[in-house]
């Protein structure tokens, strides 16, 4: 059994990620079971610029997921490039734990970005309302995309709440159409979940 610990950046994610990722599992496989571990939470600025603390948080994560499991990294790129950020951040990690196969996901612009990119199959739920122009939306063109979320919620959007049931219900096949980053976190689920050290 293959296990996958998972380093975010909020309370929603922390919440919502394992959702996602059981979700994942169901829809792309593998056949064995994926063992989806509570993410450590961290402050993103923090994590990335402080070496003792990316040291410290990624050891812990290796210790979790086991010799067969992996590690996947996933906050909002905000106003960086995923293809270039990604990629160095990924160097970094996998210096600090090479026994580990390492996974490096930038949201573009922010994980609600996809929610963006399935708005329609999310009608209806909890309050959410999409009009058929909004579905026009670039989804990850907008720089708050949690913004875009909340004006469409009558009641306001709560990332403790709202994102793990939004992640629960988005359509994965339309996020994938329409997300490149999403496309990203499916690759990334695709080629490490299957439990083998490269």
């Amino acid at each position: 059994m293959t296990a996958v610990a998972s380093i975010v950046e909020g309370d929603g994610e922390v919440a919502a990620l394992p959702v996602l990722l059981r979700r994942l599992s169901q829809w792309r496989g593998p056949a064995d079971h994926v063992d989806v571990l509570t993410p450590i939470r961290v402050y993103k600025d923090r994590f990335l610029n402080r070496p003792e603390e990316f040291s410290r948080h990624l050891q812990l994560a290796a210790a979790k997921c086991g010799d067969a499991g992996w590690v996947l990294i996933l906050f909002d790129a905000d106003d960086d490039c995923p293809a270039e950020k990604g990629p160095t951040v990924l160097e970094r990690a996998q210096a600090i734990i090479p026994h580990r196969r390492v996974a490096v996901v930038l949201a573009n612009r922010e994980y609600e970005a996809w929610f963006l990119a399935a708005a329609e199959s999310l009608n209806g739920c909890r309050g959410f309302q999409c009009h058929k122009e909004d579905g026009l939306v670039e989804p990850e063109t907008p720089r708050n995309a949690k913004g875009w979320v909340r004006d469409h919620m009558p009641a306001g959007y709560g990332e403790t709440t709202d994102q793990p049931a939004f992640s629960a219900r988005f359509d994965l096949d339309l996020a994938h159409q329409r997300s490149r980053s999403f496309r990203k976190l499916c690759s990334e689920w695709d080629k490490n979940s299957a439990g083998v050290l490269a």
